[in-house]
């Protein structure tokens, strides 16, 4: 079941969902706005122009109050919020509509397990002709949150806990 917006309010309010910082105006009737960090991650420039799964990607971070995405240029972003789930809840990350129709993609493999805690790394891609310019604060996406039945048995407590930045793919650690 998706939640409303008083049942979101509710669980912010007992500290069973902590969102940080939350003004009142991001809380949408079935979802929560999520808005763009100030940190941002490229991809160093890889000797050879492969991407090895089995290897450590360095990224450069950026710190900005603004990026210009160009087109075609795929980056990682963060949300401004830290957000900690608890263990019988789940969110879905979804791009906003009216940034989609600008050409941005926004993904972040789409899905929050139970138990995580930290700030989102967003992947976005620019789609468009034209380059698009992304403030910090800017309201990027939206997490739509739903309740499972039950607790999870083995909440998250993977390599992105706690993250803070855009933090790039440890995608590696999976081989090691």
């Amino acid at each position: 079941m998706i939640l409303s917006d008083g049942e979101l309010r509710a669980l912010i309010k007992n500290n069973k969902l902590r969102i940080e910082p939350l003004e009142e105006s991001q809380i949408q009737p079935a979802s929560i706005d999520i808005t763009l960090g100030n940190t941002f991650s490229v991809i160093d420039d890889m000797h050879g122009g492969v991407i090895n799964p089995y290897k450590n990607v360095t990224y450069k971070v950026i710190e900005t109050e603004k990026y210009v995405l160009l087109p075609g240029e795929f980056v990682l972003a963060t949300t401004r919020e830290y957000i900690a789930l608890p263990n019988n809840l789940t969110a879905f990350v979804e791009g906003r509509s009216s940034w989609g129709r600008l050409g941005l993609f926004i993904q972040n493999a789409g899905w929050v397990d139970p138990g995580f805690e930290g700030e989102i790394t967003l992947e976005l891609f620019n789609a468009n002709k034209c380059a698009i310019e992304l403030h910090n604060g800017l309201r990027l996406g939206q997490l739509v949150f739903a309740r499972m039945e039950k607790d999870a048995e083995n909440p998250y407590r993977g390599k992105y806990q706690g993250q803070k930045q855009a933090t790039g793919s440890k995608a590696y650690l999976d081989f090691s």
